[in-house]
C-alpha cells in the first residue's frame, strides 16, 4: 500500500474519533496524530504498508505510558493494518476507567483500571496533566 493510501486509511480513522491527523510525511513515512486535551502520537508507516513494523510513539512524556498497549500489540505476532494499529492506539487512550476513578492520586497507569478492578463506575476524578475523559 502507498503512503497516500495509508493517509487515507488514517483521514477515515480520524473521522470516527476525537484524533486530527495533522500531518503526514510521505518521505518519513510518518504520520502525527493530535486530540485535545494534548493527547498526540505518530505512527511510522513500513514501506509495504502492512505487517510487524508499524511504530507508534509520542514527543510527550504525558502520552507514552498509554501506547504501551499499542507497541505491544504492534510486536507480537502476525501481520498489523494501518487501520488495527490505530484502533489499538485509541483504545490505549481510552481507559474505561479514566473518568470514573475515586482513589486518588489519579496515575497513568492507574487509568486502566476498571469496574472489573473493583472500581466503581461512574466517580469522577480529575486525571491531571492528562484527562482523557473526552476520548
Amino acid at each position: 500500500m502507498d503512503f497516500q493510501q495509508l493517509a487515507d486509511v488514517a483521514e477515515k480513522w480520524c473521522s470516527s474519533t476525537p484524533f486530527e491527523l495533522i500531518a503526514a510525511e510521505e518521505t518519513e513515512r510518518r504520520m502525527d496524530f493530535y486530540a485535545d486535551p494534548g493527547v498526540s502520537f505518530y505512527v511510522l508507516c513500513p514501506d509495504n504498508g502492512c505487517g510487524d513494523s508499524f511504530h507508534v510513539w509520542s514527543e510527550s512524556e504525558d502520552c507514552l505510558p498509554f501506547l504501551q498497549l499499542a507497541q505491544d500489540y504492534i510486536s507480537s505476532c502476525g501481520k498489523k493494518t494501518l487501520q488495527e494499529v490505530l484502533e489499538k492506539v485509541f483504545k490505549s487512550f481510552r481507559p474505561v476507567g479514566a473518568a470514573r476513578l475515586q482513589k486518588p492520586p489519579c496515575t497513568p497507569l492507574q487509568l486502566h483500571l476498571d469496574s472489573r478492578d473493583g472500581w466503581e463506575s461512574g466517580q469522577t476524578q480529575d486525571c491531571s496533566p492528562v484527562c482523557l475523559s473526552a476520548l
